[in-house]
């Protein structure tokens, strides 16, 4: 079974997923909104409703997951990478 790693702190939280994931169930960057974020070949999908949009295609395409959590009690290192939107096709690596 496939785990996937939610990551949070004290104001939100992202579900990381990698690019192959992404393909796998034939989601693209471009699906998600300008609150998730992206960096090298993951993307942290915020859990509002882009966390949403992957975990149902995900059932639908391939089945049940696990999640671990990872918590930091201070801003998250993710809010310092770039949005989605700010990514383009030249700077993918997927």
């Amino acid at each position: 079974m496939t785990t996937f790693t939610f990551h949070t702190d004290p104001g939100h939280g992202w579900l990381e997923v990698s690019a192959s994931e992404l393909g796998r169930v034939g989601l693209a960057p471009s699906d998600f909104s300008a609150y998730s974020y992206q960096h090298l070949d993951k993307v942290y999908l915020e859990e509002d409703c882009d966390a949403a949009v992957f975990i149902r295609t995900y059932e639908q395409h391939v089945g049940p997951f696990a999640f671990t959590e990872s918590h930091l009690s201070y801003d998250h290192w993710i809010r310092r990478l770039r949005r989605i939107e700010s990514v383009t096709d030249d700077d993918m690596s997927f």
